[in-house]
């Protein structure tokens, strides 16, 4: 503003170059700079032709990075001092780096079977209406051209994703998962966990309180499908994200 030199060209070039760099990285997630010129995801200072800042813009770097990346999670550092947004975007790296570690392009159909059956549940805490979306995909699958299904399912993945899991919504999952059980468990292991969902839903208690004794219920009654299910082991213990969320 005070130069009166518009670097706007030269810095898209520079930011074009980089991505171009980072394609070699074998990245599954990016955190940008707060409120950067360059790197801001949003609500980014962006001067009128009076010099009057409004916080509408994105940063030339983060625009260029997430339309070359579209799938890749992505969040500000900002933002990530919110429990919930920091759950919500690792878990999303961790589902990325899943997926990429599934194999090669079109991954058989099998595979494709598998890790949708193993995140339906992670999936659900975040968009139920994912959930059908993915599974038609899924059923579609030996009948359509095999590359194109796995390529929308990723998309769709990764879109459900991007909605934030909520106390209303994983509720409902752990219902769900209470179902399970429901011709094994005692009537005071009954009364035990739905109170413990209750609490969650009043907030009362964190998540991992209720998650960790359904865990151990599936040890305990050999439930295999649940076995398998990332709802319950998203990321690595040693995070203990669920604790604040």
């Amino acid at each position: 503003i005070r130069t009166q030199r518009d670097f706007t060209e030269r810095m898209l070039h520079w930011a074009q170059e980089r991505v171009r760099e980072l394609e070699g990285e074998d990245l599954c997630g990016f955190i940008f700079k707060s409120d950067s010129p360059s790197s801001g995801m949003e609500r980014v200072k962006v001067y009128d032709d009076n010099n009057v800042p409004r916080k509408v813009g994105t940063g030339l770097f983060a625009s260029v990075f997430m339309k070359h990346f579209p799938l890749l999670p992505v969040e500000e550092e900002g933002r990530l001092h919110d429990p919930m947004l920091r759950e919500n975007f690792i878990e999303r790296i961790f589902v990325a780096r899943r997926w990429r570690d599934a194999g090669d392009r079109p991954m058989p159909f099998s595979q494709l079977l598998d890790f949708h059956t193993r995140h339906k549940l992670l999936v659900m805490a975040h968009s139920p209406k994912h959930v059908g979306d993915l599974g038609k995909l899924v059923a579609n699958g030996k009948r359509s051209h095999l590359d194109e299904v796995c390529a929308e399912y990723h998309r769709t993945l990764m879109e459900a994703l991007k909605r934030k899991a909520t106390v209303k919504k994983n509720t409902n999952v752990l219902q769900h998962l209470m179902g399970y059980f429901k011709k094994q468990l005692s009537s005071d292991e009954k009364q035990e966990l739905s109170e413990l969902i209750d609490h969650y839903h009043q907030g009362y208690l964190p998540l991992i309180v209720p998650v960790t004794v359904i865990r151990h219920y599936v040890r305990k009654y050999d439930q295999p499908y649940l076995k398998e299910q990332y709802y319950l082991n998203p990321h690595p213990i040693e995070l203990q994200l669920r604790n604040h969320a």
